[in-house]
């Protein structure tokens, strides 16, 4: 939507009684000016149109709007009034224990902003500074985090054993544990993988007990990015419990965002007793949020309607969809099997050029694979329509 300026005399439209009448000391006003009635008028007036766009984005399921169950949570939410601050109200209260339940399970439930913070505050919690963390080489806490991480375990470093595939092996785990065999090492302390992983594939339940069961026996703990876990437990079939401490997960971040919410992601500690301390680093990174309610009553509303679980069948089903679209393309490639709400196409760089020209937008990542993820509100005519696209551009 455009910026717009609207006129100062907009009060003209006010009954009598509801008009300031006080002249207003910093600038003066002729009384027939001040009747005279309110025009919006466009920032863009006098400026050439803006070039049409393509009807919807799937760069990110970031670029998604806020789920109806996550709306009108908050608007409900609102509309009971005040109520305690920084978490200390029922709503919070409720979601932990809906968190606790959709896991089958007594841990302990945090909430932060966004992703980032869940991940940087969960392995500073896992981490001393003088410590490791392992993960990937295209993990997300390592690639899109700005060291976060780091920053926030306050010295500790990043192990990340190549991985062609993008997911984490127990053989990557002990090979990153014998380099740091030296006492001057800095030896890790917490393993951390990404479900589904930055290039979309899954990890199944046995892949995720063998990895802990090697960090275990080497005194780690193994903490998973589920920034879309929903649309890995979509695409499973599992229940939540399953790929998580069921299958050894000391700790997750869970996201909300992605899933339709508007802000907010959940730190769920299966061991509560190495959640100690997280609070505290929660607030001092400035993670609290003081009318925490309005980030909690979404995953209540969203855990108890079936929202998140729905959202994330629909994001899946759209990516198989594009896949499906796109099938038998002459000189095209998927880069990795689509196994969530990702696809990875190997497009050349004129076809690159020429859906960018046409407004599309999409990450180029990995040496310059295309990436394009599907949210709960992605429509199957505007996933067509690049699909189509597509096949145009590589014809051309």
């Amino acid at each position: 939507m455009p910026l717009a300026e609207i006129c100062p005399e907009s009060n003209a439209s006010l009954a009598p009684s509801q008009i300031d009448a006080t002249p207003c000391p910093m600038q003066a006003r002729t009384q027939a000016a001040a009747m005279q009635p309110c025009v919006i008028r466009p920032a863009s007036a006098g400026m050439p149109p803006m070039p049409e766009t393509p009807p919807q984005q799937f760069a990110s399921d970031n670029y998604s709007g806020i789920c109806p169950q996550a709306l009108d949570a908050i608007v409900r939410a609102s509309a009971a009034g005040s109520a305690p601050a920084y978490g200390d109200d029922p709503w919070t209260r409720l979601a932990e224990d809906a968190i606790r339940t959709l896991f089958d399970t007594d841990a302990a439930v945090f909430f932060v902003f966004n992703g980032t913070a869940a991940n940087a505050l969960a392995l500073a919690t896992l981490c001393p500074p003088y410590c490791s963390i392992i993960a990937t080489d295209i993990a997300h806490a390592d690639t899109s985090e700005r060291g976060a991480p780091e920053f926030f375990t306050g010295g500790s470093k990043l192990m990340t054993p190549p991985c062609p595939d993008g997911k984490l092996t127990s053989a990557a785990i002990k090979l990153c544990c014998r380099k740091a065999q030296s006492p001057q090492a800095s030896g890790p302390a917490v393993v951390t993988i990404t479900q589904p992983t930055e290039n979309g594939l899954l990890y199944t339940p046995e892949e995720i007990r063998a990895l802990a069961d090697t960090c275990h026996e080497h005194g780690l703990s193994l903490h998973m990015d589920g920034a879309r876990l929903a649309n890995a437990i979509a695409a499973l079939g599992c229940p939540p419990a399953a790929i998580t401490w069921q299958a050894g997960v000391d700790a997750l971040s869970f996201g909300g965002t992605k899933n339709g919410m508007a802000v907010g992601d959940a730190v769920v500690f299966f061991n509560r007793k190495l959640s100690r301390g997280f609070a505290e680093r929660a607030k001092q990174g400035g993670q609290i949020a003081s009318k925490m309610r309005f980030i909690t009553a979404p995953w209540l509303s969203m855990i108890q309607s079936g929202a998140w679980l729905e959202n994330a069948r629909h994001g899946n089903a759209c990516a198989r969809l594009f896949a499906t679209e796109l099938a038998g393309v002459s000189g095209l490639e998927l880069a990795w099997p689509v196994q969530s709400n990702g696809v990875f196409l190997l497009l050349p760089e004129q076809s690159m050029n020429t859906l960018r020209a046409k407004g599309w937008r999409f990450y180029t990542m990995f040496g310059g694979v295309a990436r394009f993820l599907f949210g709960w509100d992605a429509k199957p005519e505007a996933v067509k329509a690049l699909a189509a696209d597509i096949r145009a551009s590589m014809q051309a």
